[in-house]
Order: structure tokens, then sequence, then C-alpha cells
């Protein structure tokens, strides 16, 4: 996926705001993350928003991923966004 649109810019930042949480609630460091779940570091960097960094889109898939591995269900990184 490639950057979002503008009006959906929030949603996907708070969207990366829970996969940073959860991935730190694992214990994972950016880089074990992203070995995980086949993504570079940079892809989990713009995901996470780290830094004011560029935010990033993902696809269904890889949402499903990061949700197996850390075993987090879909639903809790989509609440109330």
């Amino acid at each position: 996926m490639g950057i979002l649109h503008e009006e959906y810019r929030e949603r996907y930042r708070l969207l990366g705001l829970r996969i940073a949480y959860y991935r730190k609630c694992k214990g994972y460091t950016q880089e074990q993350f992203a070995e995980r779940i086949g993504k570079s570091w940079s892809f989990i960097s713009q995901v996470e928003a780290n830094n004011g960094a560029i935010v990033k889109g993902i696809s269904l898939d890889t949402l499903f991923c990061i949700s197996d591995v850390l075993e987090v269900p879909v639903s809790k990184f989509l609440e109330e966004l």
C-alpha cells in the first residue's frame, strides 16, 4: 500500500500507535517485529509513525499477520477508529 489519503491520516496514526503499543507489550523491537512479519524496519517505522515519519497505510493481509504475531485480535487494532 502506498501513502494514504489525507482524510484517513489520523485513523492510520492511531492504528500505528496501537500496533506499537502491542508490539512493545510483547517485548519486540521494531527490527525483531519487522522480521517476524516479513517487512522492513523502515516499513514498521512508517506504520507506527515514529518521530513524525510519514504515516503509511497497510493491507488487511499485513494487519492479519500483525494480529497473529502479536496474538491480539484484529478488532483491538480497529476499535473506535
